[in-house]
């Protein structure tokens, strides 16, 4: 009796670490901020042509929401490119990096890396 309420202890307390874990996860703020990285993806949708396709079109529309990330939180722009789900949505990040130049956005952070990739 005295092993099982001991491993019912530990299991409780085991539960009650993985919950607090969870809960500060929720709420940290990541390269995104407070913004989950799947929203942040989402919102660059227009990109997607552009992110694919060195030869595309940059829409006017992707433009101004890199633009408005890269002012915001530039590390969640890079954060959202090396992501698995842009590699799920077929984004090259090599290509997808040159969007900010391709877009002719002043204050672009040109230099900087993110992952193996350096801003044009």
């Amino acid at each position: 009796m005295n092993y099982s309420v001991r491993a019912w202890v530990v299991a409780i307390l085991v539960c009650l670490v993985a919950s607090n874990v969870f809960i500060c996860d929720v709420n940290a703020a990541g390269e995104c901020g407070k913004t989950p990285i799947r929203s942040a993806a989402a919102s660059l949708s227009p990109c997607l042509s552009a992110a694919g396709n060195a030869r595309a079109a940059v829409p006017p529309s992707c433009c101004s929401k890199v633009g408005s990330l890269i002012k915001t939180a530039p590390k969640c722009l890079c954060a959202v490119l090396l992501s698995p789900l842009a590699k799920q949505a077929g984004i090259k990040p090599g290509i997808a990096i040159t969007i900010p130049k391709r877009c002719n956005i002043r204050n672009r952070p040109a230099g900087k890396k993110c992952g193996r990739y350096t801003l044009p």
